[in-house]
């Protein structure tokens, strides 16, 4: 009996590990593709960065592109659910902006098409960032003496401060906002030493349980390309232990975008990229811990109850997918001398 488990053993793993040969796996490009209306270039980069930094951009002058998604960290914020102008918060976790770029639609319910489009919301936001219009984001620009200046370098002579502009700059910035070289990375490109035998082990059931039926590609969020979001919903099977400790039914996710009964619980698959350095999980931020959040997909995605030893070689193998962060140098904003704005109380 123990002979024929331990050849039953064998022929699990050793179909783990063809079926993890058979998927596609892909390393993470060196650079993120930009739309031909917003070609990336340094110029556009460094006003990007001065306004993902600029905590002028909200109405009480408090709350930056970067108070909800911290380059300097994993590209959010460790919060159950983001923070915004008057200590308001809102319903779900900020999703981080490291390798946004490669995602085809925007926040957890898909409802921006682009970076460009992402940008656009959270400032008029009464939540987020709680300007009253757009006219009154590119007034308190224009107020601030060293940014007319900066346009011009970064969209040309004559350019001026517009809502269009803001948006390309802080999308162009956020495109370089890329961690290649994971482990991973390295793994599949050639270099087996790359990987621990755990995280080769959890790379193999990753594959045998069904992971990367929507955690693929690239960015492992499954999305094709521009404007074409991978939408699953979540949670797949009903499970009221779950429903009751972590109340993820309460959102109804993309039906508020569309309206369609269809699309009720329906989320944007999110990126796996640096996924061990984003807790809590998930869309209302409800799950403290990786290991936790491994058991929960898979028991509410596949209905599946993992081992202990599959729970942790599969959280290994999400470790090794954090990459290398490109250093990033705190900007110094332009400044208003001798004044400041009266912000809203």
């Amino acid at each position: 009996m123990l002979k024929i488990k331990s050849l039953l053993s064998v022929a699990v793993l050793m179909g783990a590990a063809q079926l993890a040969g058979a998927i596609e796996w892909q390393a993470l490009p060196e650079a993120a593709p930009a739309p031909a209306d917003n070609p990336v270039t340094p110029a556009k980069v460094k006003l990007g960065q001065m306004l993902f930094f600029d905590p002028r951009l909200s109405s009480t002058g408090t709350v930056s592109c970067n108070s909800c998604h911290n380059v300097m960290a994993g590209g959010e914020d460790n919060r159950p659910v983001a923070a915004g102008v008057h200590g308001k918060t809102g319903d779900r976790s900020a999703p981080t902006v490291w390798n946004a770029a490669f995602h085809a639609t925007q926040f957890w319910d898909g409802r921006a098409a682009s970076l460009e489009d992402q940008a656009r919301g959270p400032v008029t936001n009464p939540i987020e960032m709680g300007m009253k219009s757009w006219d009154e984001v590119v007034a308190r620009l224009k107020q601030i003496p060293e940014y007319p200046k900066l346009f011009e370098e970064a969209f040309g002579p004559g350019a001026t401060i517009s809502e269009d502009n803001v948006v390309k700059a802080i999308a162009s910035y956020e495109r370089t906002l890329i961690t290649p070289d994971s482990p991973y990375d390295r793994y599949v490109k050639g270099d087996k030493s790359a990987l621990t035998e755990q995280q080769v082990r959890g790379m193999q059931t990753f594959a045998a349980v069904g992971c990367d039926t929507c955690h693929s590609g690239p960015a492992f969020s499954g999305q094709t390309g521009q404007g074409v979001g991978v939408f699953r919903k979540f949670p797949m099977f009903d499970n009221p232990f779950f429903e009751s400790k972590y109340g993820f039914k309460k959102d109804l996710g993309r039906y508020n975008v569309t309206k369609k009964e269809e699309d009720k619980h329906f989320f944007k698959v999110p990126t796996l990229r640096n996924v061990a350095l984003t807790a809590p999980y998930f869309h209302n931020g409800a799950v403290q811990t990786l290991e936790e959040a491994v058991r929960v997909m898979a028991k509410l995605q596949l209905n599946r109850d993992l081992s202990d030893q599959e729970v942790a070689d599969l959280v290994a193998f999400l470790n090794a997918l954090t990459g290398t962060f490109p250093k990033q140098d705190l900007p110094r904003l332009p400044a208003t001398p001798g004044k400041t704005f009266a912000y809203v109380k």
